[in-house]
């Protein structure tokens, strides 16, 4: 049988196990790459590559880095990966959206895999909203795409249990590479036709948006078990931070603690020689880690010793 041509799309580390897997596997022939520009990244804006056009250049696949989709339509090199066309396009992480004309290129369609179990989480942070709500349980879909936003028929789909130690960080590399080890196998049985499209329950679509770094400021009138878990959920990316004495703490991790009756939400307090926050609903957490403004991590007992 004769391998199915495919162009994948991705740009962020969670496209690599997929990318990877699509590379190694016999089946399929990845006849290039699309992925975004590369970018300032850093305190010092260094102009980096994505982690995609990075392994992609290492296995010798052709590389475009459009900065608006439309752009590939004037690119002649692009062009001739369309004779013959592609069988399937795969898009993972790859953070932009697809016009209308893209999506008619593959003769059988686009494939997404996404970090959630769909229809809940649509949308561009699956996995932090995954852990801040308090779900027990995420994991991966693979799925076809259409013209809304992780709104496609579903492929397949496979759980993957939330600990309570995890952070958005450890989530995220576990999902990504249960994402690689689904994909070719999927893939195979869409396009032999063994595997058939499901329509999502769309009644049970939630959804969450892109964060920035203003969403790590925290709401101390929450109660200490959703600040915990958002503490989990925005590491390592945008972080949780307050403010004390003018200056931004991080907050790096956190434990509920029992709380002291007398204090306010934000209202911080010390007890055993380590730092507290009074939080909403009479609850407390505990500042296990902080990084001051202009300072390294240290320990939260660090933080308050004279």
């Amino acid at each position: 049988m004769s391998m199915k041509h495919i162009l994948f799309l991705g740009t962020s580390e969670f496209a690599v196990p997929s990318l990877n897997a699509l590379i190694d596997d016999g089946r399929f022939d990845v006849i290039g790459v699309v992925t975004q520009p590369d970018r300032p990244v850093g305190r010092h804006a260094v102009v980096t590559p994505p982690p995609v056009k990075t392994l992609a250049v290492a296995r010798d696949i052709p590389v475009f880095q459009p900065e608006k989709v439309k752009d590939l339509k004037d690119d002649a090199t692009f062009q001739t990966l369309f004779d013959p066309r592609p069988d399937a396009f795969v898009v993972v992480s790859y953070g932009k959206i697809l016009p209308q004309w893209f999506l008619d290129l593959p003769t059988k369609g686009i494939v997404n895999v996404h970090g959630s179990l769909l229809p809940r989480w649509r949308g561009a942070s699956p996995i932090q909203a995954a852990i801040a709500a308090g779900d027990a349980i995420s994991g991966v879909t693979v799925m076809n795409i259409d013209a809304e936003l992780d709104h496609g028929p579903l492929l397949a789909t496979r759980e993957e249990p939330i600990l309570p130690s995890d952070t958005a960080g450890s989530l995220h590399d576990r999902l990504a590479s249960l994402g690689g080890a689904m994909l070719p196998d999927v893939l195979d049985g869409y396009l032999a036709g063994s595997i058939h499209p499901v329509e999502q329950d769309h009644a049970k679509a939630t959804e969450c948006r892109t964060l920035t770094r203003d969403d790590g400021n925290i709401d101390w009138t929450k109660t200490s078990e959703e600040i915990e878990r958002l503490v989990r959920a925005y590491d390592p990316w945008p972080g949780t931070w307050t403010m004390v004495d003018g200056k931004r703490l991080k907050i790096l991790a956190a434990r509920v603690a029992e709380p002291d009756t007398t204090k306010q939400p934000g209202e911080m307090f010390v007890r055993d020689r380590k730092p507290f926050m009074s939080c909403g609903s009479g609850t407390a957490l505990e500042l296990v880690t902080v990084q001051p403004e202009g300072k390294k991590p240290m320990s939260g007992a660090t933080y308050v010793s004279p």
